[in-house]
């Protein structure tokens, strides 16, 4: 059984946030702090340690406390990039991933990530919500490493086309969907706030 001391937790917010009109997404104010707040505060139970995966805004990050990793990639390459630099600094065995800009995280996000990886023998674990694959939120193995380097390395920046070069399974989430609710654009970013005062 993997026990959370063997688990890592790696928020990325290393995007350039696009469609938010290049606003960081972790440093939102939401409740009463920051969005990236919120995750740390629903993963940190989950797990042994939490990094932070921040291209811009570092000083601002490591103000809440946790090691903050930037890309070694230059140019925003996307999660894969994010997912390397959270494995080249990690001290555990398991590295779990989850995005800034998903407020809603479930008390056994890990748990259950980490059953379905070790009943499968897998290096790979990753969320499945009953329609499609979640690929940012998932549990790696610390040997995937080298083929991350090598395949990025090689150009890949898909994270589906990364997976299946590895033992993978996909883990169950149908029942809680709301796991997967993220902030994308600022209607996302009002609609949420609505919804956190009860208008």
């Amino acid at each position: 059984m993997i026990e959370p001391r063997q688990i890592t937790a790696l928020i990325l917010a290393g995007g350039k946030s696009r469609r938010m009109g290049g606003r960081d997404k972790g440093l939102l104010p939401f409740g009463d702090g920051l969005l990236v707040g919120q995750v740390l505060s629903a993963i940190l139970p989950q797990v042994g340690s939490v990094m932070i995966n921040a291209n811009r805004h570092q000083a601002e990050y490591a103000q809440l406390g946790y090691p903050v990793v930037a890309d070694t990639l230059a140019d925003f390459q996307g999660p894969l990039a994010g997912f390397l630099a959270g494995l080249e600094q990690l001290q555990t065995e398991y590295l779990l991933t989850l995005p800034c800009d998903g407020p809603v995280v479930v008390a056994d996000l890990a748990l259950r990530l980490a059953k379905g990886l070790g009943e499968a023998g897998a290096d790979i674990a990753v969320a499945h919500d009953g329609k499609r694959l979640q690929p940012v939120y998932a549990l790696l193995h610390r040997r995937v490493l080298p083929d991350l380097r090598a395949a990025l390395a090689g150009g890949e920046r898909k994270i589906d086309r990364w997976y299946p070069r590895h033992e993978w399974v996909t883990v169950d989430f149908s029942d809680v969907p709301e796991q997967f609710s993220n902030i994308n654009t600022p209607e996302d970013y009002a609609a949420v706030g609505r919804e956190a005062s009860g208008k």
